[in-house]
């Protein structure tokens, strides 16, 4: 029989997802896949966030006269994460197209903008 799904599950998902997206965020050249490297480490942290939320304190219907404010903290900072995602994603493409119409490359190697 499976055992449950516990708190170190989803910390292992977390860490893996983080580890994927740092080595793409420091490994890939294109900017793009660069951006989208960071989005995917801003979501490890929040199935981090959510799984600490969910674990430390349960939500259950005995507790939540007592405890509401306490039960969706780690989800409202996910959905701050995630509106800082969505900036972060919005502002990055503007600023890639820019860089592409002025360089013609999205590499980030080749993105030194400050040399003339």
């Amino acid at each position: 029989m499976l055992a449950p799904i516990g708190l170190e599950h989803f910390l292992v998902l977390s860490g893996a997802l983080f580890s994927i997206g740092l080595y793409g965020a420091l490994a890939k050249k294109n900017a793009v896949v660069v951006l989208m490297s960071i989005e995917l480490m801003f979501n490890a942290v929040n199935v981090a966030v959510v799984a600490f939320s969910r674990y430390i304190a349960p939500a259950t219907t005995a507790q939540l006269p007592d405890t509401a404010r306490f039960l969706l903290t780690g989800q409202v900072f996910a959905v701050f994460v995630i509106t800082v995602a969505a900036a972060e994603v919005a502002l990055g493409l503007a600023l890639v197209l820019a860089i592409y119409r002025l360089r013609a490359t999205v590499h980030v190697t080749e993105m030194n903008l400050m040399k003339q």
